[in-house]
């Protein structure tokens, strides 16, 4: 059967926000040995609409799903992998190794994501020369050298809102091209740098706005 796989379909937000839950389930019962798994399954495990879910993986498997059995588990690790691009290994650099930063650089998670954090960047001295999660850390000063040196075109900034656009225009002068933001502020960027958010304070305050409602509708 040919392949209906094509790692160029655009998706929305909220499907390319599921994939990487399903990849991660997914993944978990490959490791338990299970060899098919259906999407009303997924669905259960997720807390999801399965017709959503039968939706989402038909965008991006290579084989359609067997009645009662459904998708061949290896299958669609690979074609999730592919779609994603868990299956090529992109170089970050980190700057800022505070909590999160060490959070970050210790995460094991990342290797499986294609994700491989080199080293992180701090202008602590007492940090510098360290290792946290077998990554060395360097001066800030060396950071130009080392960008323009390997390459690398991935930058993660978890520095404190007042230093992370100084942050973010050193890395864009030294040639980083895709942004993963951590501060608590918006990032300003010239036109083709992209810039991924992790809004923190946002999400707290939805979560705490719909806590109040529930507690609300429930008194």
């Amino acid at each position: 059967m040919a392949s209906r796989r094509d790692t160029s379909l655009v998706v929305t937000k909220s499907t390319l926000s599921r994939l990487p839950l399903y990849y991660s389930h997914i993944r978990k019962m490959q490791q338990q040995g299970e060899e098919y798994v259906s999407a009303a399954a997924i669905a259960q495990s997720l807390n999801l609409n399965p017709v959503l879910v039968r939706k989402d993986l038909s965008g991006v498997s290579s084989v359609e799903g067997k009645p009662r059995t459904g998708f061949e588990i290896d299958t669609l690790i690979n074609d999730l992998s592919d779609f994603l691009g868990y299956n090529k290994v992109d170089e970050a650099i980190l700057v800022g190794v505070g909590s999160l930063g060490r959070l970050l650089l210790t995460n094991t998670e990342f290797a499986s994501m294609g994700l491989d954090i080199t080293v992180g960047f701090d202008k602590d001295p007492d940090l510098v020369g360290l290792q946290i999660g077998n990554k060395y850390i360097l001066p800030m000063e060396k950071m130009e050298h080392y960008i323009k040196r390997t390459g690398v075109k991935i930058g993660i900034i978890t520095v404190p809102a007042e230093q992370a656009q100084a942050v973010c225009d050193q890395m864009v002068e030294c040639g980083i091209l895709a942004i993963w933001n951590f501060a608590f502020t918006l990032l300003n960027v010239p036109d083709g740098i992209l810039v991924k958010n992790e809004n923190l304070p946002s999400s707290l305050a939805v979560l705490s706005h719909q806590l109040a409602k529930k507690l609300s509708s429930n008194t």
